[in-house]
């Protein structure tokens, strides 16, 4: 049976783009050799993490939404700890609340602030 995941990786501060590139593009593989499908991704950038990992202070977080079988994660987690590029990761099942929070906040037009005319 296969479940929806949303899993959330963060990499070291010391790649270059393309290595970061890289390091994203084996995750995806790897999910797509395990015969899951991609829904969704999100590249967050560099951000600044809440507690220092490793002596870092900042790491490259990138999110990635996908089906796969219950027992792929595991491996796909073991990937995860074996790659000395990812600082932390987290993977979460999906229920369908959840499903349908992240698919309005995907579609969710830019807030604009909008500017009523005034009469002077």
């Amino acid at each position: 049976m296969t479940n929806r995941y949303e899993t959330v990786f963060i990499l070291t501060p010391v790649l270059s783009e393309d290595q970061t590139k890289e390091a994203v593009k084996k995750f995806k593989d790897l999910i797509e050799a395990g015969r899951g499908k991609i829904h969704h991704e999100e590249s967050w950038g560099m951000r600044k993490l809440a507690y220092p990992i490793q002596k870092k202070s900042t790491g490259f977080y990138h999110l990635i939404e996908f089906e796969a079988d219950a027992a792929f994660v595991a491996k796909l987690e073991t990937e995860y700890r074996r790659d000395e590029r990812v600082i932390r990761f987290l993977t979460v099942v999906m229920d369908k609340h959840h499903i349908s929070f992240a698919e309005k906040r995907r579609h969710k037009p830019l807030s604009k602030k909008s500017v009523e005319p005034t009469n002077a």
